[in-house]
C-alpha cells in the first residue's frame, strides 16, 4: 500500500499514516526500513495489518518517484527561497 505520513512523534518513536477517511494506521520507528524517523507529508510504502488496537502498518520505507520538495523546486510547483531577495 502507499499513503502520506500524517503525524510523527519523535519522543515517542511512532507516528501515524493517512488512511483516506478511514481510521489512522499506527507505524513505530521498529516498523521503518532504510530511516530513522518519518516526516509529515511524506509518501511511503507499507504492509498493513490488523491488530487489537487498529491497523499497523509493517516493512515502512519511503516511496521513491513520488514529489519531494527539491522535485517541486525543480518543476516550478513552489518558490524557491532565494537568501536577500524579496518576493
Amino acid at each position: 500500500m502507499q499513503t502520506v505520513v500524517k503525524k510523527w512523534f519523535r519522543d515517542k518513536e511512532s507516528g501515524f499514516l493517512d488512511n483516506k477517511g478511514g481510521p489512522d494506521i499506527l507505524v513505530r520507528k521498529t516498523d521503518l526500513v532504510g530511516c530513522q524517523f518519518l516526516k509529515v507529508g511524506a509518501t511511503v510504502e507499507f504492509e498493513c495489518h490488523p491488530d487489537k488496537q487498529g491497523l499497523i502498518a509493517k516493512k515502512v520505507k519511503l516511496s521513491k518517484g513520488k514529489n519531494t520538495n527539491s522535485q517541486n523546486n525543480r518543476n516550478g510547483n513552489k518558490k524557491e527561497f532565494r537568501f536577500g531577495v524579496m518576493t
